[in-house]
């Protein structure tokens, strides 16, 4: 099965752009402005002060729980950074870069994710950052590794960091399957989720102990079926295409008794399993194709459509209706409403309250606001080429994005905006 994200990357690449500094749009009612505060880069032309050698085609923002700092992930660099939130300082930078020396820091095998293809100095890597993911109150965060640089085309067990966020370091490594992008905690404490775009499985960590060292890999959720794997050893191929469902977007339910799982693969939609019974269900279908991003807040599952460039949206207990009497793993929902934002839509986040959406739209190189109370956008603002990540802090009055670059142009950018809110709406702010 193909990967509808490769329907975007065919098309002609969409021209370069790089956002200035100050630049500022205000929502057609009046009640937001969001405007350009800073930005890091790593590209020839502009201020020298913006210049930032660790931004390697960054892939996702991450703001800490505390609103104190941020974490980048720079995927080619193979480097998390960290930022002070009000200055924009960098405080650290994290190497993901594995050998012998880093032996103490890996977690027992779970003996889930076997090598098939490699043999050989398994531990000594570098990994390529992703996504990221806050648990423990905001003491860890989780980052995955889209695969180790040895294996090319991402076909054996990638592994992921987990750092300390009050020393900045890794202290534990662990497995996965191949090619992990999206890590999602449950909100009991319990689980983390670990989805794997490269092979139509989810893997399941116990992490409801205080003591990293007795976190453990519980089980592997598969998606219809595991996809199997024996690409070349020395071409490399482009696994955004060949990975099965391409499964992305990852979220609890509030009451943690479902996991839901976009899958970006045409025809995909959203596959279901029930947490309590460790089951399957099967795969939800109705909303448009090519289902990037998941948020579910005040009973609604949001969804943003990558390609046509859509926010959809739908009650939630409907769509668990309908999962619930899925036929044969398959089943259909219908009633998504709608909005048209940018094309290219990728991370989408909300503020607190639940008031709006702020969403990547890469192939527009825009950031765009959403009105959740009529599901109508609202404002729109440029943004550096191709923007990909994006996370919205506490109070609402900071957004982090990030672009990624595509085909080696464009990208190497954070663009960090204000928000400020001028119809006197309450933000609800997150401690």
């Amino acid at each position: 099965m193909m990967c509808w994200l490769c329907a975007t990357l065919a098309v002609a690449q969409p021209p370069l752009h790089h956002s200035v500094v100050g630049q500022s749009a205000t929502s057609s009612d009046g009640a937001l402005t969001i405007t350009l505060g800073a930005k890091l880069q790593n590209y020839s032309g502009g201020p020298a002060e913006n210049r930032d050698t660790d931004i390697d085609s960054p892939k996702s923002a991450n703001i800490h729980p505390s609103g104190k700092k941020y974490y980048i992930n720079s995927l080619e660099g193979c480097r998390t950074v960290v930022y002070e939130m009000v200055t924009n300082r960098k405080l650290k930078t994290i190497n993901h870069h594995c050998d012998p020396s880093k032996d103490s820091l890996w977690s027992t095998p779970s003996h889930l994710y076997p090598f098939t293809h490699y043999t050989k100095d398994l531990n000594t890597f570098a990994g390529k950052p992703v996504e990221g993911c806050f648990s423990h109150a905001g003491r860890y965060f989780w980052v995955p590794y889209y695969r180790r640089t040895y294996d090319i085309n991402a076909q054996d067990p990638s592994a992921l960091a987990v750092i300390d966020t009050r020393t900045d370091e890794i202290v534990l490594l662990m497995e996965t399957g191949p090619l992990p992008k999206m890590v999602a905690a449950s909100h009991d404490g319990k689980y983390m989720a670990v989805t794997h775009w490269g092979n139509n499985t989810v893997g399941l960590i116990r992490i409801d102990s205080d003591d990293p060292h007795q976190w453990h890999h519980e089980r592997v959720l598969v998606v219809d079926y595991v996809l199997p794997l024996n690409f070349s050893l020395t071409k490399q191929i482009d696994r955004d295409n060949e990975s099965g469902y391409c499964l992305r977007g990852t979220v609890f339910t509030p009451d943690d008794h479902y996991l839901l799982v976009g899958c970006m693969g045409q025809n995909g939609g959203i596959a279901v399993f029930d947490m309590h019974e460790m089951k399957y269900l099967g795969r939800v279908q109705g909303m448009r194709p090519n289902v990037r991003h998941l948020v579910i807040r005040d009973g609604w599952l949001y969804l943003s459509i990558n390609a046509a460039g859509y926010v959809q949206r739908i009650r939630l207990e409907k769509f668990l209706d309908a999962a619930r009497q899925a036929h044969n793993h398959k089943a259909q929902v219908q009633g998504w409403q709608e909005c048209q934002i940018g094309t290219g839509t990728r991370t989408i986040e909300m503020t607190a309250d639940g008031r709006y959406i702020f969403a990547a739209c890469n192939s527009s190189s825009e950031v765009h606001v959403v009105d959740t109370r009529t599901l109508t956008k609202v404002a729109q603002i440029r943004c550096d080429s191709y923007p990909v990540g994006l996370d919205v802090s506490a109070d609402g009055s900071k957004v982090i994005v990030t672009s990624q670059g595509r085909r080696n142009q464009g990208g190497n950018a954070v663009n960090i905006y204000n928000v400020t809110y001028c119809d006197n709406t309450k933000r609800d702010i997150v401690p």
